[in-house]
């Protein structure tokens, strides 16, 4: 049976303003929530992201490779057979595409994109997931891995995780809260913490910074931090030591705001 789903306040009451972005309900508002996760952090600066190290971004618009170390990631495989990728063109507009695996021969996206913001398993065979870490690059494809990886999804987990996001071209974003846990197996071991953002043209600039130990943290912006379009944000982090062996997620929440008038 279909059902016609209205909001409260059309019967003059209210409710919450986050919930009626997420429903669509306020015009030219647009909302994400990113989120990344890092299994090994020791004494280098890295991004939050599964494959470690720091993210480098791409510095023009490409057709991207997609594929999987696994051959059971295929079109009719047990893995994964769909990916949807998301991220912006060369305008810094927002676009996503739909992949049909090829195992570990490289698929080439029909679009080319300036930035990969999220990978989602759409279908699967009878696995249910991905069976190898799929893969968004350039270069050189050498069993399913490219030479230069901008987004990539790890055994099973069926989506990216990537603490990273680029404002799209005619909107301006306003961070709403960071969240962040740091664990170890090691003693007496921590985490320096950074968000940082870089401006159209500029160089990337700590926004926040903070020390976890064993720990989680949110930091909620109750003046929102303000980002213009065309910024790369990121999350990164760096361990005390060579042996920390910190597993790090973080979180980044966001809405964005058309630019009209």
């Amino acid at each position: 049976m279909s059902r016609d789903y209205s909001s409260i306040s059309r019967f003059g009451l209210t409710e919450p303003f986050n919930l009626q972005v997420a429903r669509g309900q306020i015009a030219y508002h647009e909302s994400v929530f990113k989120f990344g996760f890092n299994p090994d952090i020791d004494d280098s600066l890295e991004t939050v992201w599964s494959e470690g190290g720091l993210y480098s971004y791409l510095s023009a618009a490409t057709v991207l490779k997609v594929s999987s170390s696994s051959a059971n990631d295929t079109s009719a495989g047990t893995g994964a057979r769909t990916i949807e990728i998301s991220g912006l063109d060369g305008d810094y507009n927002e676009i996503s595409e739909t992949v049909t695996l090829n195992g570990q021969t490289a698929v080439n996206t029909t679009q080319s994109f300036l930035r990969v913001f999220r990978m989602i398993v759409k279908t699967a065979g009878t696995g249910a997931q991905n069976a190898g870490v799929i893969y968004a690059g350039t270069g050189t494809v050498t069993s399913g891995v490219p030479a230069n990886k901008y987004g990539a999804i790890a055994a099973g987990d069926n989506q990216t995780l990537m603490a990273l996001w680029t404002v799209p071209a005619n909107y301006t974003a306003y961070l709403l809260q960071t969240d962040v846990t740091v664990a170890t197996t090691q003693n007496n071991k921590y985490a320096t913490v950074h968000l940082v953002a870089r401006p159209d043209g500029e160089v990337f600039q700590v926004k926040d910074k903070f020390v976890k130990a064993e720990s989680s943290h949110h930091q909620q912006y109750d003046i929102p931090l303000k980002f213009e379009a065309k910024t790369d944000l990121e999350m990164r982090a760096v361990g005390d030591s060579s042996g920390a062996d910190i597993a790090i997620s973080a979180g980044l929440d966001i809405i964005y705001i058309k630019n009209v008038g």
